[in-house]
């Protein structure tokens, strides 16, 4: 395998990683949020 396609591999399995991250994080944001800290307990809404 050539240094130029090892690299383009490498490239595009960077991006698809970036990709299925930034969906992950986008699912968490939508999701209910519960903090505990020295004030109580705050919940918050999806979205």
């Amino acid at each position: 395998m050539s240094r130029t396609m090892l690299v383009a591999l490498v490239v595009i399995l960077a991006a698809i990683a970036g990709v299925l991250a930034y969906q992950a994080y986008e699912r968490d944001q939508n999701s209910l949020q519960i903090e505990v800290g020295p004030k109580g307990v705050k919940v918050d809404p999806p979205g």
